[in-house]
């Protein structure tokens, strides 16, 4: 994946000093790299039968509408508390200053469903082990996640262990 990292742009001290961002728009605005990184994404998972690709807010939206599109799946949004126009279950998880919630329409996956939860970032995997619990909740059969990135250091893979963790970079 080295010919993809090319694509990633960090971004020293923002938002705040210390973090070094990881802005995927360069990544994005490439015919090669976004295709490339979309297939990378839903390769392994063509073969196991894709219903739905549950995409995280917001980033998450962009990769995941495209590896759904590859798998022939539908896609179900996932987002911050009060964003969804329909009755939603939700979820909580920890920032690093607190906590903030997740949620799900509670008619978006169906008992028995397949589903691969894409995003951009894998960081410290409470996003992601939210968005597992909120799929869990509707009776949805995990087939695996898959990132565009992964920040090792953080030690987000620990918190989805129960799941197969695809990454395509790792950081």
């Amino acid at each position: 994946m080295e010919d993809l990292k090319k694509y990633i742009r960090e971004i020293p001290d923002w938002p705040k000093p210390g973090i070094s961002f990881k802005d995927i728009t360069p990544l994005l605005k490439s015919r090669y790299a976004f295709n490339r990184a979309v297939d990378l994404m839903a390769h392994p998972f063509l073969e196991k039968e894709v219903d739905k690709v549950v995409c995280i807010e917001a980033r998450g939206f962009i990769l995941g509408a495209a590896v759904a599109y590859k798998l022939g799946a539908g896609i179900v949004p996932v987002r911050k508390k009060g964003k969804l126009p329909y009755r939603s279950i939700r979820a909580s998880y920890q920032l690093e200053y607190g906590f903030d919630e997740l949620e799900l329409h509670e008619d978006a996956i169906m008992p028995g469903e397949r589903i691969l939860i894409v995003d951009d970032v894998l960081a410290t995997g409470g996003t992601a082990a939210a968005v597992i619990e909120l799929v869990r909740k509707s009776g949805g059969a995990i087939i695996g996640c898959s990132f565009l990135i992964e920040l090792e250091n953080l030690k987000g893979r620990e918190k989805l262990s129960s799941v197969e963790v695809l990454s395509l970079m790792s950081y």
